[in-house]
């Protein structure tokens, strides 16, 4: 593994964790997994590309004492095409294991387990009916979009959520049509979408999001609308300005003092403080005792020094 540097400024709060996870979807993540622990839901967690870890120290904090939580990312590792490894070496060229694991330590206490590899793995390593949430943000190319959508609908257990990253990006073309292909030709069924993710099942999506429905008609924070297309009922989502994000607990090194550097001295007294003192003692006895013209040339100059 290539070994760079430390983190200039260790994460003290999520916030701090480089990466795309807006308010509105860390809100959503939060109620969606506190839904399912409420309701006594019991299964593992699954993240498909992770970044430098912000969405994943969010899902781990939801793991319960009998779930395992897996992430996948090829980190600094090999894709098993071309176009992924030109995706990979242009969007993450700086992504290390090392950060990440870095990341996710400020706030837990153990890594979750690692998979280091292209998403094509997940299969493999992840029992079938095990995942109650699956988070896939990896490749934006059609074919591993497709592929990792149908591994998430086999690792999900019954009722299971998934969340698809960038389904509507411009510049994710691929994940839309893989996406939307799911919707209408292979059973998932949406239950909301946000700026940039779509939350779904391959369950009844219906008493989900009634509740959700309920929960942002209280809040003041969040645009709603609703859509029918295609036999499905769309509920999109949009932050309003000043959204807060959910309260989450800081680093487990927060308190610590940030490295290299020291608190900030009082500012003594420098040279340029008695210079402009006697800058204006100079004017105010040029005005005083000598002709306009030497005064203008005095003040002139001392302007310039």
């Amino acid at each position: 593994m290539t070994l760079v540097p430390r983190t200039i400024r260790p994460p003290r709060r999520l916030d701090d964790v480089p990466g795309w996870f807006p308010v509105l979807d860390q809100t959503l993540f939060e109620w969606f997994l506190d839904r399912q622990e409420s309701a006594g839901t019991r299964g593992d967690l699954l993240e498909v590309g992770v970044y430098m870890g912000k969405s994943a120290i969010c899902v781990g904090r939801h793991r319960q004492d009998d779930e395992k939580f897996t992430v996948c990312d090829l980190f600094e590792g090999d894709a098993l095409d071309d176009a992924n490894q030109a995706e990979s070496t242009k969007s993450y060229a700086s992504l290390t294991q090392r950060t990440f694991e870095e990341n996710y330590l400020r706030f837990h206490e153990a890594l979750p387990r690692v998979l280091r590899g292209p998403s094509s793995v997940v299969p493999a390593e992840v029992a079938p009916a095990s995942c109650r949430f699956v988070h896939i943000d990896a490749s934006h190319l059609y074919e591993h979009v497709h592929n990792d959508i149908g591994a998430a609908r086999d690792a999900l257990l019954p009722g299971g959520i998934v969340v698809l990253d960038d389904f509507r990006s411009e510049h994710t073309p691929g994940v839309s049509v893989a996406t939307w292909e799911a919707v209408l030709t292979r059973g998932l069924r949406p239950i909301c979408l946000s700026t940039q993710k779509l939350y779904g099942t391959w369950g009844d999506p219906g008493p989900v999001q009634d509740e959700l429905l309920a929960m942002v008609r209280e809040r003041e924070d969040c645009h709603l609308s609703i859509q029918q297309a295609a036999g499905h009922r769309l509920v999109r989502l949009k932050s309003k300005k000043g959204m807060q994000a959910p309260p989450f607990p800081p680093s487990r090194f927060a308190h610590e003092s940030a490295p290299g550097r020291t608190a900030a001295a009082p500012r003594p007294a420098t040279a340029g403080t008695p210079l402009r003192r006697r800058g204006t003692r100079a004017r105010r006895l040029a005005a005083d005792v000598l002709p306009p013209i030497l005064t203008r040339a005095i003040r002139n100059g001392l302007s310039r020094s």
